[in-house]
């Protein structure tokens, strides 16, 4: 199993949130399948919420040198491969730029964990972090990416690592690219087409042609249903 599938695996157990679908009219032809709660602006955010939102987005916390550490690091927790983009592909180091900010408790261990890569770095390899070549990196990575197995010298790097591959894991599958990789669908109405022809046959029963016409398909479904003066379905 690669480092992906082990990601899917752990991640997954922690979906169960879903959507609520709300303002639909009557003449919308289809669900609105926009997530919003009663009393507040889409998604919920009030007002005050939402200034706090840009004030974080306004603000810079990584320094360049940071940055370009930060994109190495979550290409190597999750790379490109055959179904989707890399980390970096889907805007994971932003993600992570926000959080650290929206929670100031990420700051300290993110900076410092980013110092000490330079320093093992240096007094392993007698370079920076970002000079090593792609080999070295990877041996860096490996001596912290497993708590069973790290030494107890590197422990600052294994939780450091901990956390990076959190972060980066919440926010790849929680992308539209990390949902379509999971396969996961959210939260959807179920559709039942009616009892199985061979279990109507077995019974001998079958549906009445004249209704046919109006049963619900699975196909139909996102339709809102139409009714004449009579109360009659459409």
């Amino acid at each position: 199993m690669n480092r992906r599938e082990n990601l899917k695996l752990l991640f997954t157990g922690t979906i169960g949130s879903g959507f609520l679908l709300t303002a639909c009219n009557p003449e919308d032809k289809k669900l609105e399948y926009s997530p919003k709660i009663g009393g507040g602006t889409v998604g919920g955010r009030i007002p005050d919420e939402d200034l706090r939102d840009q004030k974080l987005l306004s603000e810079t916390f990584f320094t360049d040198e940071e940055r370009k550490k930060l994109d190495v690091l979550v290409d190597i927790i999750i790379p490109k491969d055959d179904i989707s983009g890399s980390a970096t592909e889907v805007g994971v180091p932003d993600f992570i730029e926000f959080m650290v900010k929206d929670q100031p408790s990420y700051q300290t261990p993110m900076r410092g964990g980013l110092m000490w890569l330079d320093h093992f770095s240096e007094d392993h390899y007698g370079k920076l972090f970002m000079a090593l070549s792609e080999n070295e990196r990877m041996q860096v990575i490996d001596a912290i990416a497993w708590p069973e197995k790290a030494k107890p010298e590197v422990d600052t790097g294994v939780r450091f690592f901990n956390m990076m591959r959190n972060l980066t894991a919440t926010g790849f599958f929680t992308t539209e690219v990390g949902f379509k990789d999971l396969g996961y669908v959210g939260n959807r109405a179920n559709v039942w087409d009616g009892v199985p022809e061979e279990v109507m046959k077995k019974h001998g029963l079958q549906y009445e042609e004249k209704y046919l016409s109006v049963y619900l398909k699975p196909e139909d479904r996102g339709e809102i249903a139409q009714w004449d003066e009579q109360g009659n379905l459409i």
